[in-house]
């Protein structure tokens, strides 16, 4: 038996059956998109077995993008757990063959309840299809299963249609990288979305300065105490005319420079790379990496109030 030519070929019939699906949208979907997008309560979706867990995914993925939506299962609800459908809500039901029986059951009490029912099946004359306010076809031509009755490539299709509702959901509502964010804010990808360098930038006694009359011990003296590797360099006004850093130390070295009384102007980067107070942590560490430096200075107005470098980023976990 060939491992490798097997993956192939269920890849291959499941791409298939992703394909199809775009020849099987019409008008229905748009429904669904509109009743879930004017639900006044939750998505509420349900399903048994295998759709089950694909429907609980569907829930998770919708809940994430901003629509707000939870799992049910379709046999605890007539166990009690139908109590947490209201009127307002929308249920997305998944059943491949559209007539699990638990889910059927269902359908006159939320028929007395006034609850939309949008559908995920393979058969649009199927109970719980012709019972839907809409109805989503996800036929596949073949399983990937080669006795075609495991739930594969059906699952997968259904998984894809899902996807396709939430993301239509999420566009027509206009959710944002900070609104994903929001929804996210344990992971790495929420702390790059709404860490701010404010948030981990050194500041007051913590931010090294010397003026620009300074001595290269001064600055020196000033980096070691601060240890960050660097120091801003001011104009007589308070605003930012460069930074003095272990690199220039080094190069000033290597060019045979005598240090002794020299001021730190003469040797200093002019300039030395700045960042809007506000700005996104991830700006920063982008703007230090295009760089290839180690550390930024925080401005407002042109004048410092902070620093941070490459350490704080890794510590906050933004890179």
């Amino acid at each position: 038996m060939s491992f490798i030519r097997s993956a192939k070929r269920t890849i291959h019939l499941e791409s298939e059956a992703i394909a199809q699906l775009a020849e099987q949208l019409n008008h229905d979907f748009s429904s669904a998109c509109e009743l879930c997008l004017h639900c006044e309560g939750r998505i509420v979706v349900t399903g048994m077995g295998k759709s089950g867990h694909i429907a609980s995914k569907i829930a998770a993925t919708l809940a994430s993008t901003g629509t707000p939506a939870f799992f049910m299962h379709p046999a605890e609800a007539s166990h009690g757990d139908l109590g947490m459908l209201t009127s307002k809500d929308v249920v997305l039901a998944l059943s491949n063959s559209g007539t699990s029986a638990e889910i059927i059951l269902l359908i006159p009490l939320m028929q007395r309840l006034g609850t939309p029912l949008v559908s995920l099946t393979s058969d649009a004359n199927s109970t719980l299809a012709r019972a839907s306010d809409a109805h989503l076809l996800v036929s596949v031509s073949e399983e990937a299963c080669p006795l075609n009755l495991a739930p594969t490539s059906s699952t997968t299709a259904a998984l894809v249609m899902g996807d396709a509702l939430a993301i239509a959901l999420l566009e027509a509502k206009g959710f944002s990288h900070e609104d994903f964010a929001f929804s996210h804010p344990g992971g790495t990808l929420g702390r790059k979305l709404l860490l701010k360098v404010d948030d981990i930038m050194h500041t007051g006694e913590s931010l090294p300065s010397v003026s620009d009359a300074a001595s290269v011990s001064e600055a020196l003296i000033e980096m070691t105490a601060k240890r960050l590797g660097f120091t801003t360099v001011l104009g007589d006004d308070g605003h930012l005319i460069g930074v003095f850093s272990d690199g220039d130390l080094r190069r000033a070295i290597e060019t045979g420079y005598d240090l002794r009384d020299r001021q730190i102007r003469d040797l200093m980067t002019q300039g030395g790379a700045t960042i809007e107070r506000g700005a996104l942590a991830a700006m920063a560490a982008r703007v230090m990496q295009d760089k290839r430096i180690n550390a930024i200075v925080v401005v407002d107005n042109e004048l410092p109030i902070g620093v941070l470098n490459m350490h704080d980023l890794l510590q906050a976990g933004v890179v």
